[in-house]
């Protein structure tokens, strides 16, 4: 699994002109799944993210956890993580997942988070989704779980 991490102030993914995930503060996820992932992975990554330390403390220092600053999550499918550009000049996306599989350990990634008592918001998978933040820092970070 392959995560693009966004610390944001507050966040939105709207489908079709209709609001379906709402945040304030927390973390933004881009998920990308590939074939040989697996529920490992998902918990790796969910953990991972419910204790990394990217949030200042009193003077200043990244040592505040989201569940120390009670954040929650955005969590958007993104097949697009798995695109390979190193030949022409349109992606290939074979590494990707395939959709079913792909849409199973998504929502068991989603559910992993919420076990840590995180508050977690979705895009709707597959769908063509606009999603806008406040990237707060800014502070990105990519995950993987390989």
């Amino acid at each position: 699994m392959r995560i693009v991490l966004q610390r944001s102030k507050d966040a939105k993914v709207t489908v079709n002109g209709e609001v379906v995930g709402e945040i304030d503060k927390g973390f933004v996820l881009l998920v990308g799944i590939t074939h040989d992932d697996t529920v490992e992975d998902a918990k790796y990554l969910a953990d991972k993210i419910a204790y990394l330390r990217v949030f200042e403390d009193e003077e200043g220092k990244m040592n505040k956890s989201i569940l120390d600053e009670k954040g929650s999550v955005l969590s958007v499918s993104q097949f697009t993580l798995y695109g390979d550009t190193r030949k022409g000049r349109r992606p290939n996306f074979m590494n990707a997942a395939k959709p079913d599989y792909a849409k199973n350990l998504y929502n068991e990634f989603n559910d992993l988070l919420r076990a840590h008592d995180l508050k977690v918001e979705t895009g709707e998978f597959g769908a063509m989704m606009d999603v806008q933040l406040i990237n707060d820092g800014p502070v990105t970070l990519i995950l993987d779980s390989k």
